[in-house]
């Protein structure tokens, strides 16, 4: 059985792997056997690809399966209740150590995929379930004017989720035009090219003078922005931080946003019972696109590649699919 191995920083090669073995409901119950298809990249897989974990170096060779979480496939086998073989699941493995062409993980990890979605599209739930669950943190969003704080996948599905929400007026701000090209297609009424730090002046024009009520920072990890969200948001105004800080924050960030009387969000890990599953209904019926965030496709022997691509975003990259060999079985 193949599975991921990073060898060095930016070098992850294919290696053989033991099966994994599913263990007996007396010791382990709760417990399925899932065979991933259909993978995607995430921002968080490539602290793991870089050798940089929020300001840590990290040691290599890191272990087996590291680091894939987005993925729909089928149960195997199970030693629980909750699914049956052969179902078709959207799975989240633990500490995404997910890149196997089989593994286990407890059953209250998966999500039903709903009958009339591609596996493209099942898959984005995950993401998109992340972009619910700080979602559903904020208050009414009808007629409310915001900025997000990057373009790449995650801030193209606020944009997306914002709309569907009936916000006002969705400022994208991202350096990268192509970025910003897929943010009118992806809900957002205006866009500007820059870093948020820069942005101020922009953001003003296009809001009649004024700031925003909230800004979502969705840059996330090394590279993240919450100094330039506090700088756009308005006094009174609410900062969602969704990306991840590295291990300390500039003071004075959190000192000028105390200073506008702002407050502050943070969301993590959503939950498998409720939130999951509705980011799979949204896709389902069609409350929102995500297609347009599909931007490349490789097989898994071009694991390499898909990750290059992903990292430097080229060509435009947002959403890099990887398809492992029990798809084409």
């Amino acid at each position: 059985m193949l599975a991921g191995l990073l060898t060095a920083p930016r070098r992850i090669q294919l290696v053989e792997t033991p099966e994994p073995v599913l263990p007996p409901a007396d010791q382990s119950p709760g417990m399925i056997l899932f065979q991933p298809e259909m993978t995607c990249l995430c921002g968080s897989d490539l602290p793991c690809f870089d050798g940089d974990f929020e300001g840590h170096p990290v040691e290599y060779p890191q272990p087996v399966g590291m680091s894939l979480h987005e993925m729909v496939g089928t149960v195997v086998d199970t030693n629980g209740t909750r699914w049956q073989r052969g179902q078709r699941v959207l799975a989240v493995p633990i500490g995404q150590q997910g890149l196997f062409e089989r593994f286990v993980l407890p059953e209250s990890r998966a999500v039903a995929v709903h009958p009339g979605l591609s596996d493209e599209m099942a898959m984005l739930a995950q993401p998109f379930g992340t972009v619910v669950h700080a979602l559903k943190k904020l208050p009414n969003m009808i007629d409310r004017d915001v900025v997000v704080l990057g373009q790449g996948p995650i801030g193209q599905m606020f944009n997306a989720g914002l709309r569907n929400l009936g916000a006002r007026r969705i400022i994208g701000i991202d350096p990268l035009p192509a970025r910003l090209h897929a943010s009118q297609q992806m809900g957002a009424t205006h866009t500007v090219c820059a870093c948020g730090i820069d942005a101020e002046q922009s953001v003003r024009e296009l809001l009649d003078g004024q700031l925003p009520e909230f800004v979502i920072e969705a840059v996330g990890h090394k590279a993240h922005a919450f100094n330039d969200a506090v700088r756009l948001v308005r006094d009174y105004g609410t900062v969602l931080f969704f990306g991840v800080p590295p291990h300390s924050i500039d003071n004075a960030a959190l000192r000028a946003l105390m200073w506008k009387n702002g407050s502050l969000l943070t969301s993590l890990h959503p939950d498998f019972e409720r939130t999951f599953p509705l980011a799979m209904q949204w896709i389902a019926e069609g409350r929102v696109n995500l297609q347009p965030l599909l931007t490349h496709r490789f097989p898994l022997q071009q694991l390499q590649q898909a990750f290059d691509v992903f990292r430097d975003r080229t060509d435009g990259a947002l959403k890099v699919l990887v398809e492992f060999p029990a798809l084409h079985v």
